[in-house]
């Protein structure tokens, strides 16, 4: 509805402008600032403003336009607004999409090395992601999504080690020593029994079959791993193996090398990463020959972005800041447009219960593990609270508080507001395809004003969108809701004059709210159990 409101107004000033939406509906649906404007057309914004708006006086679109203090105001006439909401009860399949240029994306997310079961931390990256692939594709960009498995070195093999002396120590009741770095918790245990059944116990004798106990390890966490994204809703495309890019270490770096990006020196392959904006050079090989965990992903970027998307995106956590500088300088050096690569961090989680932090997992051995919460509170809980504020900034909450079937708890408000629109069709023995074609030029200022912001869920999905800024599709979720409950109380519906009127106008604030909620993976509940 934006877009289309923008094109009208173009086509009478014919240069790009600003459109902003006031909090305030009650000044205005649309205003234009003219002050950017002034330079450009060498004019004072208080006249351009007046002289725009007269531009406007027969335009159907506009109930009306007025020039206020350098502003032009526009409210949309009802007329317009029963077209747009005859237009979405019809279509909805098509509700709130907007025409934006369509590009396409690589998402990698998740990839949580497969090391042990996935933690909260873990869970907001996927949520995130999950949900920028579900509004990505509604808005019809091709978005493609991957999770990177690093299946190989240090870690792969401190797991391998980790069962290993597990199985020893609790299955052959063995006398070993456990080094500290050794990955802790039930979860160990768990699959040092199971290894003791399904693999040959010659396995067991020494540590000759570390890696192949490693890699047991690492396709039966693999297991584990997508049973929980499956449980959260969260889908990924395809799973890629670190190991799979070996072959092409020896091209990618000679490529370095013929374009300045490594040098040698004590013993030791550098990536020239400071070249490029980097606090300092990074080791790719060491002095033993082994290569680094940026060596293998050097080889990986190389590889996403060769594969000809518009951009590759990747969320990360919030420790991996410094990552960002050293990938994006061999992306350069390897010729790649650095800007291509795009990276999102997914900051810290702070859960509570009962206002004291909640305990550790004793499965996992020191962090909460992300199947305790969705058991605790539900995945619709866990996917609203996560996309309720900002992925790049500190997240703390109170799960108790998630379980409150009151106002106090958004996704219960939001849920009692389409709920609610469910029981008072069922109140007038009526279904939404009955009221398709209702006129709404009955409605007063503020049923046309919810009959707007439920309209505008394509602007507010546009913008979430470019700003990477998901917490908008739930702070305008809970707008609405609240926007519709006051009207509700405030207006007889059923057996009034104007029922059919109401119902469509309620009609549509449900399909926004299904839609709004299904971008968010979360389901809309069309009764309150």
């Amino acid at each position: 509805m934006k877009n289309e409101i923008y094109g009208e107004i173009y086509k009478i000033l014919g240069q790009d402008f600003l459109l902003e939406s006031p909090k305030d509906k009650a000044l205005a649906h649309f205003a234009l600032p003219c002050f950017v404007l002034a330079k450009s057309l060498k004019k004072n914004p208080t006249l351009i403003a007046n002289d725009l708006a007269l531009k406007f006086t027969q335009n159907a679109y506009f109930e009306s336009v007025e020039s206020v203090k350098g502003y032009v105001n526009f409210k949309l006439s009802k007329g317009y607004l029963n077209e747009r909401a005859t237009r979405a009860l019809m279509g909805p399949q098509n509700f709130a999409k907007p025409n934006v240029k369509k590009e396409s994306f690589l998402l990698e997310f998740v990839s949580a090395n497969p090391t042990g079961p996935l933690h909260i931390g873990h869970a907001r990256g996927a949520i995130f992601g999950d949900s920028l692939t579900r509004l990505a594709r509604h808005l019809g960009h091709r978005f493609d999504t991957e999770y990177y498995i690093n299946d190989a070195g240090k870690q792969i093999k401190l797991l391998g080690l980790s069962v290993l002396l597990a199985v020893k120590q609790g299955c052959l009741n063995e006398s070993v020593k456990l080094p500290d770095e050794l990955y802790k918790g039930a979860y160990i245990s768990d699959l040092a029994n199971l290894a003791f059944k399904e693999l040959p116990h010659e396995f067991f004798k020494d540590d000759l079959k570390i890696d192949e106990i490693a890699l047991w390890a690492k396709d039966k966490m693999l297991v584990l791993i997508k049973q929980i994204l499956q449980k959260a809703r969260v889908k990924i495309d395809s799973f890629v193996s670190e190991r799979s890019f070996y072959a092409k270490f020896d091209e990618t770096l000679k490529a370095l090398k013929d374009r300045g990006g490594v040098y040698e020196s004590e013993g030791k392959i550098w990536l020239a990463s400071s070249q490029k904006g980097d606090e300092k050079d990074r080791v790719i090989v060491n002095e033993r020959g082994e290569r680094s965990y940026l060596a293998a992903d050097i080889v990986y970027h190389a590889d996403k972005l060769s594969r000809g998307y518009d951009r590759c995106i990747n969320i990360w956590g919030a420790d991996h800041h410094g990552y960002i500088a050293r990938v994006k300088a061999a992306a350069e050096f390897l010729g790649f447009d650095k800007d291509k690569l795009e990276v999102i961090l997914a900051q810290m989680v702070s859960l509570l219960q009962e206002g004291k932090p909640y305990k550790m997992s004793k499965r996992a051995g020191n962090f909460i593990l992300m199947e305790e919460i969705l058991n605790e509170i539900g995945t619709d809980a866990l996917r609203f609270i996560f996309l309720s504020k900002k992925c790049d900034t500190h997240l703390e909450f109170d799960i108790e508080s998630l379980k409150k079937q009151d106002s106090s708890n958004p996704i219960f408000y939001i849920n009692y507001a389409h709920a609610r629109i469910y029981q008072v069709f069922a109140r007038a023995n009526k279904d939404f395809e009955a009221v398709i074609n209702a006129d709404l030029s009955s409605l007063n200022e503020d049923g046309a004003n919810l009959l707007f912001e439920a309209l505008n869920l394509g602007a507010v999905l546009q913008n979430a969108f470019e700003e990477r800024a998901l917490q908008k599709i739930a702070d305008y979720l809970k707008n609405l809701a609240a926007l519709f409950h006051k009207f509700y109380a405030e207006n007889k519906v059923v057996g009034s004059a104007n029922e059919d009127s109401l119902l469509k106008l309620f009609a549509v604030v449900a399909l926004s709210i299904k839609t709004g909620f299904e971008i968010m993976g979360i389901e809309a509940k069309q009764r309150m159990g």
